[in-house]
């Protein structure tokens, strides 16, 4: 099972990716988290990475797609992943294309939590007015104005990957407003719809439909030949039934020379 999960800031991917790994024993696979192992790791893409974030740059596409080039090959990835905080751009959901391409490998689905911005911007401001009343800290990074300017990120860079993944007919799109319970079902639904639900159950109604699917394919075609061997004896029919009436016309005619050649005589 290969999935993406996309949403804006607050849509609930973590939580969602976090029971997705409870649940199928896959690994959910953090761009961030990746790079800071590969750093600790040494490894040859890592020490790239890290002398640009030494720098204070921006990691480039190459690199992180070297990174999760190297990851998905551990052995705990070979069940599957959820990849989280990539891609975020088109670009970046191509260079993604052409590395799964390679490993022969490829995205069962990519599930959009579709949420309504207005509301998580209530949420926020509601959360931290209720922390301020209480005399509690409040992250810098949990503001309303700072979630505006990660949702106006969201819109303008990660968004159009809804469309880009539509195209490919891989997207799904799920209620992310929803309880987190009724999140979890709908996801769940989803998963056992594509063949890849955790239960019994679910893989039996699969696996049982495929059966009537061939089953109903089968019975088709034996009904087509069946309709078309009628015909061919129907043919063989007439010309049976054309034989005999044939058979007296001659008799009668080599009756007929007889009788001519006694006369004669």
């Amino acid at each position: 099972m290969r999935l993406i999960l996309l949403g804006p800031p607050g849509a609930g991917k973590g939580t969602q990716a976090q029971l997705l790994v409870q649940k199928h024993g896959i690994v959910q696979l953090s761009t961030g988290e990746m790079l800071r192992s590969a750093v600790a790791a040494g490894t040859p893409v890592g020490l790239k990475a890290k002398d640009i974030m030494a720098n204070g740059g921006l990691v480039p596409d190459d690199v992180v797609v070297g990174i999760i080039s190297d990851r998905i090959e551990l052995p705990d990835a070979r069940k599957g992943f959820i990849l989280d905080g990539f891609p975020r751009t088109v670009p970046q959901a191509r260079a993604l294309d052409e590395l799964l391409k390679k490993k022969h490998l490829k995205l069962d689905a990519v599930v959009e939590l579709r949420v309504n911005e207005s509301v998580l911007l209530e949420r926020v401001e509601k959360r931290v007015a209720e922390m301020r009343s209480r005399g509690e800290e409040v992250r810098s990074d949990d503001t309303p104005e700072v979630l505006s300017k990660r949702l106006a990120s969201y819109r303008a860079q990660t968004e159009p990957l809804v469309h880009y993944y539509s195209d490919q007919r891989k997207l799904i799109t799920v209620d992310g407003m929803m309880t987190i319970e009724n999140v979890t079902s709908a996801l769940d639904r989803v998963l056992d719809y594509l063949g890849m639900g955790s239960s019994p159950a679910a893989r039996k109604t699969s696996k049982k439909t495929s059966a009537k699917k061939s089953s109903k394919k089968a019975s088709k075609k034996s009904s087509k030949k069946a309709k078309s061997k009628p015909k061919k004896a129907s043919k063989a029919a007439r010309k049976a039934s054309k034989g005999p009436k044939k058979a007296p016309k001659k008799a009668k005619s080599k009756a007929k020379k007889a009788k001519t050649k006694k006369r004669r005589r």
